[in-house]
């Protein structure tokens, strides 16, 4: 079980993919403690394992081996099924694509999770998340009528509305120019200082991991390094 004051805990976590004559060794005994309310930068080139540590830590993936407690949950040997019911509310996911449903409206799309998980008040609570998001005027819109700055606003009001306690986000501003790409950053982290959630970013950006209290940084399948930023 996760310490009160911790919102990740691994040890000795491994992803191993491929065939029994062919494995691949993806993340190779990661140990790692992630306090709640910090906002981590997970940084690395392609290939270097960092969206696959993302992958087991938000239970998208299981791990091969190792143990993992993820805001108070036993990530440990769960089924994919447990995985899922344990992220619900827990979790909050913010992907480069946006992966908006495109017959749904922006409110639609924030609400919709939160009714799946029993919320009776899903629908105004997704209009006052879009209202925080600068969105207020666009909740009846498609994702086609939005530009791609809005798309990932809408991304963000849908991963923070069911108020997790931990968000991750990867590779974010991967789709969006330079421009964009910092205004979505500032509004991210004014939602999850707003909120209190722990944030877990994944980039290849130095520049947005300087942003962040702490930087990882990952090779082959291991961190290389941790350090502490002062921001």
């Amino acid at each position: 079980m996760t310490s009160p004051s911790l919102a990740i805990s691994a040890r000795n976590l491994t992803l191993t993919l491929g065939s029994d004559s062919a494995p691949v060794d993806i993340l190779r005994g990661i140990d790692l403690d992630i306090k709640s309310g910090e906002v981590v930068a997970l940084l690395g080139p392609s290939g270097s394992g960092k969206s696959s540590l993302m992958a087991v830590l938000s239970g998208l993936e299981r791990a091969t081996g190792g143990s993992l407690s993820v805001a108070g949950a036993d990530f440990s040997g769960m089924t994919e099924d447990g995985l899922a019911a344990a992220r619900r509310g827990r979790i909050g996911i913010v992907l480069q694509a946006f992966h908006l449903l495109p017959t749904m409206t922006a409110a639609e799309n924030v609400a919709t999770p939160m009714e799946l998980s029993g919320a009776q008040d899903a629908a105004p609570r997704a209009i006052a998340e879009l209202e925080a998001v600068g969105l207020g005027h666009r909740t009846g819109h498609y994702p086609t009528q939005l530009s791609g700055g809005e798309q990932q606003r809408v991304a963000i009001a849908r991963a923070i509305a069911p108020r997790p306690e931990l968000i991750f986000a990867d590779e974010p501003t991967g789709n969006l120019d330079a421009a964009t790409g910092e205004e979505i950053v500032k509004l991210l982290f004014e939602r999850r200082a707003q909120t209190g959630a722990t944030l877990l970013i994944i980039t290849h950006d130095p520049s947005l991991a300087e942003k962040c209290e702490r930087v990882l940084t990952m090779a082959d399948g291991v961190i290389a390094s941790d350090t502490k930023n002062t921001v």
